[in-house]
């Protein structure tokens, strides 16, 4: 059985009273928090404007990779990655090339995220093309393919619909055999599963109630053996489904703080209460849970998830 493992996630770069110079040095304060409580994963969105749910469209936005390079010479051991990339912002070889990079300069840490893009203000704002859904599926596809076969290979040839590859020569190649393990954020069951099937090492998904949750393994499941391969090989992580507090007054705060429309269903409390929430979360076999730095935003907040994770690790 997997170890349980937590993820510390940034989308939020909005500091009170920190100008401009002052923005990385708070990210990097919480990186450190987070890998002093251990948590195994750092992780950054990938927008270059914040998304409706965490802040305003004006809000700082740092852009996500070189905000990883940087965290790979300030942290020591988190793997590192961004939660998700999507694949309409960057040619996907340009990418793969990247994310090796960041595999070369962590000493094997990249963890490499990828999803179909959303977000269809953030491309007009800046010039990206946003097909519809069915497209972007496609090139997702088609994208993990070529990321695939260049974190396996020096060199690879790849022809798609939507993308290329003719030899192209990826060197030097990443730490990790094989390149960093493969994330596919979301839960579609049309087409998302049904590509983590073919690529993920690993999927992430939001809270959902217990039986969406066991729909949506059976269907990866499903689609894992129409190929052949072993539904065990993939991780399924989430975003925490939990709220946790040093009090049970901190972690009601926490609570209220949510919108009401978000706040069915978690569960907040101290890290022992917390850890009662998580347990039907791991009996179902998920065994990653990401933290959002909107939430927890002090250290001394961080070391209190740490506390969680000691608890249900033991």
């Amino acid at each position: 059985m997997t170890t349980p493992w937590f993820g510390f996630h940034i989308p939020s770069f909005s500091y009170r009273d920190t100008g401009s110079e002052g923005i990385f040095d708070r990210v990097v304060a919480q990186a450190h928090a987070a890998e002093a409580a251990g948590f195994s994963l750092v992780s950054v969105m990938d927008h270059l404007n914040q998304i409706p749910g965490i802040g305003r469209q004006d809000e700082p936005m740092l852009e996500a990779w070189p905000v990883l390079a940087a965290l790979a010479r300030e942290t020591t051991r988190v793997r590192l990655g961004t939660l998700v990339t999507g694949v309409t912002y960057r040619n996907p070889a340009l990418l793969a090339k990247t994310a090796t990079t960041l595999d070369v300069i962590s000493g094997g840490r990249a963890l490499f995220g990828l999803g179909a893009a959303w977000f269809e203000g953030e491309h007009v704002a800046f010039g990206f093309d946003f097909p519809p859904i069915r497209e972007r599926m496609d090139r997702l596809d088609e994208a993990l393919s070529i990321i695939r076969g260049m974190f396996a290979h020096q060199r690879s040839t790849f022809h798609g619909r939507h993308y290329r590859v003719e030899d192209v020569i990826n060197v030097p190649p990443p730490v990790q055999p094989g390149g960093p393990r493969i994330l596919v954020g979301g839960g579609g069951e049309q087409r998302t599963l049904r590509i983590a099937a073919r690529h993920a090492d690993l999927t992430h998904w939001f809270p959902m109630p217990h039986e969406a949750l066991a729909r949506k393994t059976k269907l990866l499941e499903q689609y894992c053996e129409a190929i052949d391969r072993d539904p065990a090989e993939i991780e399924r992580t989430m975003a925490a489904p939990v709220l946790v507090g040093a009090t049970e007054a901190d972690a009601r705060a926490l609570w209220e703080a949510l919108p009401p429309d978000r706040r069915n269903g978690v569960v907040h409390g101290t890290p022992d209460h917390a850890a009662e929430g998580l347990q039907p979360y791991l009996e179902a076999g998920f065994t990653g849970f990401t933290f959002n730095n909107n939430v927890y935003r002090a250290p001394e907040q961080i070391a209190v998830v740490g506390e969680l994770l000691r608890r249900i690790a033991a």
